[in-house]
């Protein structure tokens, strides 16, 4: 049996799946940023949801947006966020 590193690897190895992938590199950075924020605040979802004015269910959507099509929070949502976890929100463009 393949430990988790070595199926990642074996299916990175494949040029369509390492495509696919890749092209989700922004938001794996965003999903990664939110629970990053989310920890260092040491705060839960519900938390942030009563900060946000909001149900613990559109935290979990926020924090899930990684690599989904259904969801993609506004600015004014990542706002919101990142402020009831004590952040503020920075967005950058940056030359390829």
């Amino acid at each position: 049996m393949l430990t988790h590193e070595e199926l990642v690897e074996k299916a990175l190895s494949r040029p369509g799946v390492k495509a696919a992938y890749d092209a989700l590199e922004d938001e794996f950075a965003l999903f990664d940023e939110v629970l990053k924020a989310r920890k260092r605040a040491g705060l839960t979802q519900a938390e942030i949801a009563d900060r946000m004015g909001t149900k613990a269910s559109a935290i979990a959507r926020i924090e899930a947006c990684g690599g989904s099509k259904r969801h993609s929070p506004s600015v004014a949502t990542l706002r919101r966020y990142a402020e009831a976890v004590g952040c503020k929100l920075k967005i950058e463009l940056v030359p390829r």
